[in-house]
């Protein structure tokens, strides 16, 4: 029997990625995706930074631990859940686990920085998106000069991507996104198994590896003339990979035509 305040593994699986999922509280330092770590012992610190908002608490087992944290973040205002057996059981469904050593370090807010060259067209995009709906919501992304990256990075204790001897950049055939994708975990998620080619096309010249590619280059490159701000851009195009994700994932098979759509001629007398 599910206990109170409980969300089963394969419901939250089906929230991750979309901009309705709830805020997913690691109080275990497990590995589950988009998901942000705090201690359950300072759960009166941090916890009435989420109130109004919905969470779901995940431990080892969804014992004592994330239920002590859901009952506190509850009595702050904080519309909170447990994850139905903890990490133990999302593993045992089989749902995909993030890579966390790949990851680079956090910062002192639990947040991972990133930094790349300014003036985003589509996997300067497409990265962001994907680390912030399924590797770490609260991730900072810098946006700067293609000659700033390195010392910025530095400087500021940020991970370099999409540029030029990154690690997390183009390999062979493949673009950014796809290296994010694989390295990080995430290839258990359907909808980004499908979306991958759809990227790579559109980034690298090749609308050939899918036919939604050229499609999404030119939203990107009108994205991209639409907003002199880069963060602006950004905050636009999560909309727009928010709608093929889901399309990836649930409409791939649906079609759409006028004649479809239009009221059926009534019978003669």
């Amino acid at each position: 029997m599910p206990s109170l305040n409980a969300i089963s593994p394969e419901k939250l699986a089906r929230l991750v990625g979309t901009p309705g999922c709830p805020v997913i509280v690691d109080v275990a330092s497990g590995s589950l995706p988009a998901s942000v770590r705090r201690p359950a012992e300072e759960v009166a610190r941090w916890g009435p930074s989420l109130r109004g908002r919905s969470a779901v608490v995940v431990c080892s087992h969804g014992r004592e631990k994330s239920a002590g944290a859901a009952a506190w973040l509850r009595h702050s205002g904080v519309d909170a859940e447990i994850l139905e057996g903890g990490a133990a059981a999302w593993s045992a469904a089989g749902l995909p686990t993030l890579a966390e050593h790949r990851l680079p370090p956090r910062d002192g807010e639990g947040r991972t920085i990133w930094v790349t060259r300014a003036r985003p067209k589509v996997d300067r995009i497409a990265c962001p998106w994907l680390i912030r709906r399924f590797v770490d919501p609260e991730a900072v992304v810098l946006f700067v000069a293609a000659a700033d990256v390195a010392g910025v990075a530095e400087r500021f204790g940020a991970t370099p991507f999409d540029v030029e001897g990154a690690h997390w950049s183009h390999r062979g055939e493949l673009c950014t996104f796809d290296v994010m994708v694989d390295e990080l975990g995430l290839g258990g998620f359907e909808g980004l198994r499908r979306l991958a080619p759809i990227v790579r096309g559109a980034d690298t010249a090749r609308p050939d590896l899918a036919p939604q590619a050229a499609g999404l280059l030119a939203a990107s490159l009108g994205l991209s003339r639409m907003f002199a701000d880069d963060l602006e851009q950004l905050e636009a195009g999560m909309t727009l990979y928010d709608a093929l994700y889901r399309w990836c994932r649930d409409a791939v098979d649906e079609t759409h035509d006028w004649v479809s759509h239009r009221p059926k001629r009534k019978a003669g007398p």
